[in-house]
């Protein structure tokens, strides 16, 4: 196994800061039109908007990702609630989605209330706007959402673990080939994830404790998948925070995708040296559950 200093190398492809600025303030604008013109009742039709109000490619691009995140909130919240039994707050969704815009998230709540695709699975504060009951039975009963999300939370163990690349902050690639005979420990995560600033540490110390011994962790960061505003800076300070003493790269899409398209963060996957998964996990979770799987794994 390759030694990647990734707090020395460490570099993000992130778009330029004016970029980030125009695409807010047409984030802003969207989210305000929806806010003033969306009826109760009505259903939002993206094609009808991107013919009659937002016209450029500029604000078509930023539309099309916002209604993107419409369809993986219902997802998120499923997983979410069904991870940790509780329902996600406005702040985690838009954490979760870089949804940057104050009340950008209960405005796609309330669309999402009338649109007959969606299926009604939550119910929310009248006066604050926040999640107070989760349905994770109406998703899964769902003919578009049921399936995705059983795989997300049960559908892992006893499989086969895709197989991956990982982009190196050198410009490398690193491949899941190379772990074969070994078990590892599959981390998704993205920067601005409370959850995950509590959970590296811990991977920190699994790895010291067995590092030696056959397994390693192996780190998948999504900012690029989540096309959040990071800066090299704040991925520098954050690994270096972290002591991150194990292998670390950039998921691809496709490798996003080949884990069920990963909704709640942080996903681990225990794999063990025969390439099985025997162990997924959703959320935050103590220093002796991994310590405990990896001790048993690999006794």
């Amino acid at each position: 196994m390759r030694n990647f200093k990734i707090w020395i190398i460490l570099l993000l492809l992130v778009p330029p800061a004016c970029a980030q600025v125009k695409d807010r303030a047409i984030e802003e604008r969207i989210v305000n039109y929806l806010r003033e013109h969306v009826k109760p009742g009505e259903r939002v039709i993206v094609s009808d908007l991107n013919n009659n109000v937002f016209k450029t490619p500029e604000e078509q691009k930023v539309l099309d990702r916002i209604f993107n995140t419409f369809f993986k909130i219902p997802l998120f919240v499923a997983q979410y609630k069904a991870s940790t039994n509780q329902a996600p707050t406005l702040a985690d969704i838009s954490r979760q989605f870089n949804l940057p815009v104050q009340g950008e998230v209960a405005v796609l709540l309330s669309i999402m209330d009338d649109d007959p695709r969606v299926p009604k699975f939550i119910k929310r504060d009248p006066q604050s706007g926040e999640i107070i009951e989760v349905d994770v039975d109406a998703i899964k009963k769902d003919r578009r959402f049921g399936i995705l999300l059983e795989r997300s939370l049960t559908g892992w163990v006893g499989k086969d673990a895709p197989p991956f690349n990982l982009d190196l902050p050198d410009g490398k690639t690193f491949s899941s080939e190379e772990l074969k005979g070994k078990s590892f420990l599959l981390y998704f995560w993205f920067t601005g994830c409370p959850p995950c600033v509590r959970t590296a540490p811990l991977l920190v110390e699994l790895q010291r404790q067995f590092g030696a011994r056959g397994f390693t962790v192996v780190a998948a960061n999504s900012d690029r998948v989540l096309e959040l505003e990071t800066t090299n800076d704040q991925i520098l300070a954050y690994a270096k925070k972290a002591g991150v003493n194990f292998p670390f790269g950039y998921a691809n899409r496709k490798m996003h995708e080949a884990y069920g398209s990963v909704n709640v963060y942080p996903a681990l996957f225990l794999v063990n040296s025969k390439g099985i998964i025997v162990k997924q996990y959703l959320n935050f979770q103590e220093l002796k559950v991994y310590t405990d799987d990896v001790g048993a794994l690999i006794k």
